[in-house]
C-alpha cells in the first residue's frame, strides 16, 4: 500500500510500525520517529514527539491545539530527516514485512528515500533482535538538500540526555544507560543540524551503546536484506483467507510487533494517552499485557496457523500462575510479569493535539475483571489440542489451570468492573459470567481429552449450573435479548461474541435477537458503541473499533451474509493509509482516535476476514 501525501495539516493517526520483538517504533507520515520505548515496549519514551502537542507527525509548526509546549521546540522528542523544499511523500511498507519506506520529493526535482527497520533475522540458532533502528537513506534524483534531526528525550520528555561524540558516533546518556548513534554521515551535520546535500546513500543506526566494527554500508545490506527475507517468509507461511490477503498480512505482522518475545507478553497497543476522543480525559497506558486482549491476539494468529506466539505466552502465563498462591489474577501486567503498575500523570507533556492527560502505568490491574480466569483458560485450551505445540506436561499444565477454575465458580455472579473497565461503579457483567463459564467449559472438555472421567463430570456439571443461572438473570425475554448485567435491560457489543465463545449455538434464536437488539441500540451509521449508557467520563463518542467487527462476524454468524460483507469493506477504508488502526473511531468523520495500533482492532479485522472470505476450492 502506497501512500501520497501533501503537506497540509491532517490528524488521522497515518503511522507506520516498525519492530522485531523487542521494541517498536512509531514513524509519520515525513518519515519522523515520534515514539519509540526503550529499551522494552513499556520503557520510557526516548521519542515522545507524538505527546508533545505537536500533532501526529504532520510537522506543520503550529503547536498544541490547547496545550502548552514544554521546554524546547516541535523537534525534540523526534528522529527527523528533513528534506528542504519538501513538497510531496510517498509512504509504505516494502512487501509483505516490517520495513517502512518513506520517499519525499523537493520542488526542484530532488527525491530522497528513507528506509525503516529494526534488525530480525534467524542465525547461530536463535532469532537476532537488536533494540536497533537502521535508517537507510540514499538520493533518489537531484541535488537533495536534508537536515537530520536527533533529538532524544528522557524522563517523560522531562530531560535532554547527556551526549558525547566520537568520530563515526554519538553517544546519549539515559537513565537505563546509554544509546548510540552509529552513521557513515558526517558527524557535526548531525550534532549541528546542519543542512547537506546527500550525495550518497548512508546509514543512521540507533541501538545500544556498542561500538559496530563492520564496514557500515556493508552491515546495512546485510540486515536489511536478512530481515526483508525473513518477514516474507513468515508472512508466506500465514494461512490467510482467499479474500483481503494484504490486509490480513499487514494486521497480522502489526500483532507481532505488539508481542514482546523475551517474556511471551503482547501488549494492548504500543502508546500511552492517545485519546479515545477530542478532549474526553479517556486517556490510558496500553503498554501492559490484558489477558482478556492476548487472548483474542493468540486466537487471530493461531487461526492463520503461528503458534511461536502462543507457546511463548504459555510460558508466560505459567510464571504469572505459578506465583499467585492463593492470590486472585489481575486483568492485567507489566510485560516483564510485574504486578503493580501503578498509574501517575506526566504534567509536563501536553498530550496528543495538547489533549492530556498524559498517563503512565494502568490502574486496572487492581481492578476485579472476572473474565480474566476465562482469558487464561480458553487461550490455553488450544495446547491440549494442537499437536504442534511442544508441551509435554499436560497434566501438570491442566492442574494448574483447575485452580484458575475453581475460582471462576466462585466469582462468576460476583460484581466487578468488566471488560470495559469501569472505574467507579461494578456490577455482574454477563460476559465475565459467560467467560467464567468457558473457562469451566474447556476444563470439562480438556479433562475428557486427559482421560480424566471424574474431573470431565465435575466440570460438565458445573458448566451446566452456570449455564442456567447465566440463561435465568442474563436473558430478557420482554427485549428478546441477552443484556449487559444480570437483572438489567442495557445492551453491550460484547454480547456478540456469545456465539464465538459458544455459549449459543449460531441458530439459537436468541443469539439472532440479541444481535438484532444490540445493532438497533448500538449502531451508528457504519459503527457500534461498545455501550450507549453513561459511565465514569458520560456518554461515550467514539466507536470501540472492535466491536463494529464483532458486529459483522455475528451478522455472519446468523446469516446474514451480504450486509456483513458490505459492512466488513466499510470498515477497512477507515484503516490508515498503511493500513493500521487504532482503538477507537468517531461515527461521525471517520477518523481514528486511541491508542495505536490496537491489537483487539486488527484482530478483529483477522477474523471477520476469515468468517467472510469465499474459500479457497471455490474461488477459481
Amino acid at each position: 500500500m502506497t501512500t501520497r501525501t501533501e503537506l497540509s495539516p491532517k490528524t488521522d493517526l497515518s503511522l507506520g510500525v516498525v519492530g522485531n520483538g523487542s521494541y517498536a517504533a512509531l514513524i509519520d507520515r515525513q518519515g519522523r520517529v515520534v515514539w519509540a520505548c526503550l529499551p522494552r515496549l513499556d520503557g520510557d519514551p526516548v521519542f515522545c514527539a507524538l505527546l508533545r502537542g505537536d500533532g501526529d507527525g504532520d510537522g506543520d509548526g503550529h503547536g498544541a491545539e490547547g496545550g502548552n509546549q514544554p521546554v524546547g521546540d516541535r523537534h525534540d522528542g523526534a528522529f527527523a530527516i528533513e528534506l528542504a523544499g519538501c513538497a510531496r511523500i510517498e509512504q509504505n511498507y516494502r512487501g509483505h514485512t516490517a520495513i517502512l519506506e518513506t520517499r519525499l520529493y523537493d520542488q526542484a526535482g530532488g527525491a530522497i528515500e528513507i528506509v525503516d527497520f529494526a534488525p530480525r533475522f534467524e542465525r547461530y540458532g536463535r532469532t537476532f533482535r537488536p533494540v536497533t533502528l537502521m535508517r537507510h537513506v540514499r538520493p533518489i534524483s537531484g541535488t537533495p538538500q536534508i537536515t537530520i534531526r536527533l533529538r532524544p528525550l528522557a524522563d517523560y520528555g522531562a530531560t535532554r540526555p547527556e551526549r558525547t561524540r566520537g568520530s563515526n558516533h554519538i553517544r546519549y546518556l539515559i537513565p537505563d544507560g546509554a544509546i548510540r548513534l552509529t552513521t557513515d554521515a558526517p558527524v557535526t551535520y548531525i550534532t549541528d543540524e546542519i543542512p547537506f546535500v546527500l550525495d550518497r546513500p548512508c546509514t543512521l543506526a540507533l541501538g545500544p551503546d556498542e561500538p559496530i566494527i563492520e564496514a557500515l554500508p556493508a552491515l546495512t545490506d546485510d540486515f536489511l536484506g536478512a530481515t526483508d527475507r525473513y518477514w516474507r517468509d513468515w508472512s508466506r507461511s500465514l494461512a490467510v483467507p482467499f479474500e483481503w490477503q494484504s490486509a490480513v498480512i499487514r494486521a497480522a505482522i502489526t500483532l507481532k510487533l505488539c508481542s514482546f518475545e523475551e517474556t511471551g507478553a503482547v501488549v494492548a497497543a504500543l502508546t500511552t494517552s492517545i485519546p479515545e476522543s477530542r478532549n474526553s480525559g479517556r486517556n490510558w497506558d496500553y503498554r501492559f499485557c490484558w489477558l482478556r486482549d492476548a487472548y483474542f491476539t493468540l486466537h487471530a494468529l493461531n487461526r492463520l496457523g503461528k503458534t511461536r506466539t502462543l507457546e511463548r505466552y504459555l510460558t508466560y502465563i505459567t510464571n504469572l500462575v505459578v506465583r499467585l498462591d492463593g492470590k486472585p489474577m489481575q486483568p492485567v501486567y507489566g510485560i516483564g510479569t510485574e504486578a503493580a503498575l501503578h498509574e501517575r500523570i506526566v504534567a509536563h507533556l501536553p498530550g496528543y493535539r495538547g489533549m492530556g492527560p498524559v498517563r503512565v502505568g494502568n490502574a486496572a490491574y487492581a481492578q476485579v475483571q472476572n473474565d480474566s480466569y476465562g482469558a487464561i483458560i480458553v487461550a490455553c485450551a488450544h495446547v491440549f489440542y494442537d499437536e504442534r505445540l511442544d508441551r509435554p506436561d499436560h497434566l501438570d499444565l491442566f492442574r494448574r489451570l483447575e485452580r484458575l477454575g475453581e475460582t471462576a465458580l466462585s466469582v462468576f455472579d460476583q460484581p466487578d468492573a468488566g471488560l470495559w473497565e469501569l472505574r467507579t461503579r461494578a456490577a455482574v457483567h454477563t460476559f465475565s459470567a459467560v467467560m467464567c463459564w468457558a473457562a469451566v467449559a474447556r476444563l470439562a472438555r480438556i479433562a475428557g481429552r486427559l482421560g480424566l472421567g471424574e474431573r470431565a463430570d465435575y466440570w460438565r456439571e458445573h458448566a451446566r449450573r452456570l449455564r442456567q443461572e447465566i440463561e435465568r438473570r442474563a436473558w430478557n425475554p420482554t427485549l428478546n435479548s441477552f443484556v449487559a448485567t444480570f437483572d438489567g435491560d442495557d445492551a453491550d457489543a460484547s454480547l456478540l461474541l456469545l456465539s464465538e465463545l459458544n455459549f449459543l449455538e449460531p441458530d439459537d434464536p436468541r443469539f439472532a435477537g440479541t444481535v438484532d437488539h444490540v445493532g438497533r441500540m448500538l449502531l451508528r451509521g457504519d459503527f457500534l458503541l461498545r455501550y450507549a449508557t453513561p459511565d465514569d467520563f458520560g456518554v461515550p463518542e467514539v466507536a470501540f473499533t472492535v466491536c463494529s467487527f464483532w458486529y459483522v462476524n455475528a451478522l455472519a454468524v446468523i446469516g446474514r451474509r451480504d450486509e456483513a460483507r458490505a459492512l466488513f469493506v466499510k470498515l477497512l477504508e477507515h484503516r490508515n493509509p498503511l493500513g493500521l488502526l487504532s482503538e477507537d473511531i468517531d461515527t461521525e468523520t471517520g477518523e481514528l482516535w486511541g491508542n495505536f495500533p490496537q491489537t483487539y482492532s486488527m484482530v478483529g479485522l483477522i477474523l471477520c476476514a476469515i468468517r467472510l472470505s469465499k474459500p479457497w476450492d471455490e474461488a477459481f
